[in-house]
């Protein structure tokens, strides 16, 4: 019976400490991401070969518009003349953004910094004959601006990589074990110099689907770096090794499941510098697109393709004042807030303060001379205009005695106080936000 007594008592020991840990390191992943969360808008930065001739970055060789040889040609047009780190990160923090992601090395294998694994870099195979990544990533550091390192898992110029074409595998693995152990050891060995020399905030991998976790080693990886810097982040790119969600081009239609997501968006329709591709999205749409994904608890991150010399597009960076005039105006409403209210409750994009006590609405173009909120239990105390201060006027409607049923506010927007991108309205309420969830009441009596 004693014996019983003591498996017992240790049992029930053993599962509290493990509940314990369970929690700790929750704990710990929250405070690691905070940053992430609160800080919106990245800037995401394609640069490479493929932004001297403008065709798809690595993909255009890899699915056969292009020659191996004849992509690589684009090396001998990488000259950064015209790169100014300095003035990169001005424009991006004007932007509003609080993280940048650059390229390190792409699909293609091409690295912008002096990596000791292969020649095929900024330093070694380029006119530029310098590294570009490290004055960029300084430059970050220096602006409080928060490090992402996009890193190609694949490397399909590497002549010990599996894959080179669509068309085309050197070989695999299970027949030549031996070639990808050498591979390992060389992007592992890239990822180590990354760790060592800038300690990224973020490392944004891509292209995993080649191989499974195994293979690749995705759990090693992610120990390595995480030995390195506990604090850093990994996005979902690394065989379910990630942090958080990484949806591509499309806007989510419901609201993610992580708890923690990241919105990948072009200007136009390309990643890297593409000179005939003038589809560039309006201002207007880059931040509607960024109101759905604020209020939807996520982050954007916004490319912009600089050319082989190093000079940013003029459509770019014009996209980017006009994105960080509105950034700038509003920042209350964005940073440091949380997802909103459902859109049955507020035909368009919300956030809440940290505290919840405050809604923010964002509305788009001229809502008639009057906004609608719907369900909203809470008595507003106050009402204003973000950005410039303006008190406005609300009223309820709808309130009956004989039912839980809180009516509907009704505030007036008069046209003068207009955003000429998208307005914000904050809202106070006399407490956290309380919403009515249920089906309509009917009179039983009056």
């Amino acid at each position: 019976m004693k014996k019983l007594i003591t498996a017992i008592f240790l049992l029930t020991i053993t599962s509290n400490f493990a509940q314990e840990q369970v929690s700790d390191t929750v704990s710990q992943n929250e405070e690691k991401m905070q940053w992430f969360k609160d800080a919106k808008l990245g800037i995401f930065i394609h640069w490479g070969l493929y932004s001297v001739n403008g065709i798809d970055e690595s993909w255009s060789f890899f699915n056969g518009y292009i020659s191996h040889k004849d992509y690589l040609k684009q090396t001998k047009g990488f000259t950064a003349t015209k790169y100014d780190p300095t003035a990169w990160v001005d424009l991006i923090k004007r932007s509003g953004a609080k993280y940048s992601v650059i390229t390190s090395k792409h699909h293609e294998g091409f690295a912008l910094w002096d990596t000791k694994f292969g020649d095929f870099n900024s330093v070694k195979s380029t006119p530029a004959k310098r590294d570009v990544l490290t004055p960029f990533v300084k430059e970050l550091r220096k602006n409080n601006l928060k490090v992402g390192i996009y890193y190609s898992l694949p490397d399909w110029s590497y002549a010990d990589y599996t894959h080179f074409t669509k068309d085309s595998m050197r070989y695999k693995i299970a027949d030549e074990s031996k070639r990808w152990d050498k591979f390992l050891k060389y992007y592992q060995g890239q990822l180590k110099e990354l760790s060592d020399n800038y300690n990224p905030d973020v490392y944004w991998f891509d292209g995993d689907w080649e191989h499974s976790s195994e293979e690749w080693q995705a759990p090693k990886v992610r120990q390595m770096l995480l030995d390195r810097n506990p604090n850093t982040i990994l996005n979902s790119r690394l065989k379910d090794q990630g942090d958080y969600a990484t949806p591509e081009q499309g806007m989510p239609i419901t609201r993610p499941e992580n708890k923690y997501w990241e919105l990948c968006l072009t200007m136009n329709d390309s990643w890297g510098f593409q000179k005939n591709d003038h589809n560039y999205k309006t201002t207007d749409q880059i931040i509607g697109i960024f109101a759905d994904v604020i209020g939807n608890g996520g982050n954007l991150l916004l490319d912009i393709g600089p050319k082989g010399d190093g000079s940013i597009p003029e459509e770019q960076a014009a996209i980017l004042e006009g994105l960080g005039r509105w950034t700038n105006k509003h920042k209350e409403a964005i940073y440091g807030t949380r997802s909103g209210i459902p859109k049955e409750h507020f035909y368009g994009p919300t956030t809440l303060s940290k505290d919840q006590t405050i809604l923010y609405l964002f509305v788009k173009g001229n809502a008639g001379g009057e906004v609608v909120v719907r369900g909203l239990k809470n008595n507003i105390n106050r009402i204003w205009v973000v950005g410039e201060g303006t008190k406005l006027s609300h009223q309820v409607l709808g309130k009956v005695y004989w039912s839980h049923y809180p009516g509907i506010k009704y505030i007036k927007l008069p046209e003068h106080v207009l955003d000429e991108n998208m307005t914000v309205l904050a809202l106070l309420l006399d407490g956290k936000v309380d919403l009515y969830r249920e089906d309509g009441a009917v009179i039983e009596s009056n």
